[in-house]
């Protein structure tokens, strides 16, 4: 111990009047140790020493005691990444309880005085599954022991077993309870989780976190209800954990404020982070469909689809021909190739909100420069986004950047197919002409500065769900340099699709708005919804079509869909 010098010299001088006392006497620092760098005086009881007055010995004040910080106890059932949340502020204001006894406030899955945080989870098949839905119902009955409740869930009718990986096991029981011994759960390290489902399938299925979604599943609506849809009422999801805090006021209020400074409980599933983009294919506002527009009103091809077209947040349209003022008026049986629309029938394209336009059809010069010049101007006057051509080459080369909700995207498109007249020049407007060396640089340039590029291709039409070999290689180096999405936007009739370097490649999605009734390949239509969050690719959802009346896709039926995915999937090599 150190003795502060004022006290030192204080206790000296009691020092010397306790020995003038004699050795019997009790001075008041009998009991005192003394610093070694003050040494005693001899006593002599004789002498008279002279002494200051007694100082005043004023009583420094005892530092008010630290206080323990409040012990905080988790339960085993909450989620990996609200405990990390929490432990984070051990040490800073708080501190571990032993257990739940001796806590101040307890962590726990469900409902309680109030809310930490809502976790939501997700059930997920291997993406080339023909199941789009799960009842809520059936996944109970699974966990209490029923495998055929989800016969269904597989292509085949096995029984499939449930993946999970040990956070999600341990989140599931403590909302469900143990598994029964008979039900097949399997539980996988969770970034093996998705090899591990693939190699099963089709008799398997998993339940994951949303923020572990990625493309490679496809994402089940439960009960109807699909966590990928921004106005989705976690209320009645079922999957959607509730995680609070109980105990002490005070501390339950510190604790919240330090998660929570925005006064928000925690959550993996943000829909203000989301961006849904949807993609489509060939539109061609000429001929029979042109003709059935007007005869039956100009937006007759959308009637049957239109909700669905508009309920993402951007909606990207590859209109494959330009409007002109002296366009003839549309004949069903026309039979050249020689295209124009009406600058009418721009309304159609209104009618679903402010679109993307693709410009690599091949079709776009063929009636001309002013045609061109004049369809350019329709879409600025509306203030529309395009990319894949221009005014010339300049513009026609320049990526179309779009950020939405901190998601930024990228897109780029070049015609590879022709003809040459076109293609855009230093001069004149036109469709980019594929540079693929340079494409794939700026691909590669575009994802190092944090984008998301998504590239399409007006490629060489082959009338096949197989793509040509040549467009196999051209579409993977685009992959491969980076781009996260890579379409066909050629292809009348749809093609197959793969996962390839992180990125989704689907070769050709088919029609949309165009006349060709004869075979059921052209007939057949995707629409692929992709939807980004926290600058990720997370989830690809398809919707399915078929043109009818030369001029009106519809949603196909669930049969039609199911035999339309099958032969997809197949030449897939799924």
């Amino acid at each position: 111990m150190r003795v502060q010098p004022w006290i030192a010299g204080s206790v000296l001088a009691l020092v010397l009047v306790a020995c003038a006392a004699g050795a019997g006497g009790q001075g008041l620092g009998s009991n005192l140790p003394l610093s070694s760098s003050h040494p005693q005086p001899s006593p002599s009881p004789t002498s008279a020493i002279p002494l200051a007055p007694p100082a005043t010995i004023t009583p420094r004040p005892s530092p008010t005691p630290t206080p323990t910080a409040p012990g905080l106890w988790l339960d085993p059932g909450v989620p990996t990444y609200v405990q990390v949340a929490v432990e984070s502020l051990f040490g800073q204001g708080f501190s571990p309880a032993p257990t739940a006894a001796a806590a101040r406030a307890r962590i726990r899955p469900g409902s309680g005085e109030a809310l930490l945080a809502t976790w939501v989870y997700v059930p997920v098949v291997p993406f080339p599954t023909l199941a789009d839905d799960i009842a809520w119902a059936d996944i109970q009955r699974f966990w209490a022991g029923d495998p055929v409740a989800l016969k269904t869930l597989t292509d085949d009718g096995s029984i499939p077993a449930l993946f999970l990986a040990p956070d999600t096991q341990r989140v599931l029981t403590a909302l469900l309870g143990e598994p029964a011994p008979t039900a097949p759960v399997r539980v996988a390290p969770a970034d093996e989780l998705v090899n591990h489902t693939w190699a099963a399938r089709p008799s398997a299925w998993a339940i994951v976190p949303f923020e572990a979604l990625e493309p490679r599943w496809k994402v089940l609506t439960l009960d109807g209800q699909s966590v990928l849809s921004p106005g989705l009422d976690l209320g009645h999801y079922p999957l959607a954990v509730a995680v609070s805090v109980q105990g002490d006021a005070q501390v339950v209020a510190q604790l919240r404020a330090a998660l929570n400074p925005e006064g928000r409980a925690l959550t993996n599933r943000d829909p203000g982070q989301m961006t849904a983009l949807t993609m489509t294919g060939v539109t061609a506002l000429v001929r029979a469909t042109a003709w059935k527009m007007e005869q039956r009103g100009l937006l007759y091809p959308s009637a049957r689809v239109r909700t669905l077209l508009t309920a993402g947040d951007l909606l990207h349209i590859s209109n494959e021909v330009a409007f002109a003022e002296d366009c003839p008026p549309p004949n069903p049986n026309q039979e050249d190739t020689r295209f124009c629309s009406s600058p009418r029938y721009i309304q159609l394209l209104e009618d679903l909100g402010n679109p993307i336009i693709e410009l690599t059809g091949n079709h776009w010069l063929d009636w001309g420069i002013p045609a061109a010049n004049y369809t350019l101007d329709l879409y600025r006057q509306r203030g529309w986004a395009y990319f894949g051509g221009g005014r010339d080459l300049k513009e026609a080369s320049q990526p179309l950047l779009i950020t939405h909700n901190g998601n930024h995207l990228a897109f780029l498109g070049c015609n590879l197919a022709g003809p040459p007249y076109d293609w855009a020049t230093e001069n004149s407007p036109g469709s980019l002409p594929c540079d693929l060396e340079a494409l794939l640089a700026q691909i590669r340039q575009l994802r190092e500065s944090g984008a998301l590029p998504i590239v399409t291709w007006q490629y060489i039409e082959s009338y096949s769900y197989e793509p040509l070999p040549q467009q196999v290689a051209d579409f993977r180096a685009a992959a491969e340099a980076g781009a996260v999405i890579v379409s066909g936007s050629q292809a009348h009739q749809p093609q197959s699709m793969e996962f390839y370097h992180d990125s989704f490649i689907h070769y050709g999605l088919g029609n949309l708005f165009f006349d060709q009734m004869n075979d059921l390949g052209t007939r057949q239509e995707f629409v692929d919804r992709h939807i980004f969050y926290q600058g990720r690719h997370i989830s690809t959802q398809f919707l399915t079509f078929l043109l009818e009346d030369y001029a009106q896709p519809r949603p196909m039926t669930p049969a039609e869909r199911r035999q339309f995915l099958q032969t997809i999937f197949q030449a897939s090599g799924w």
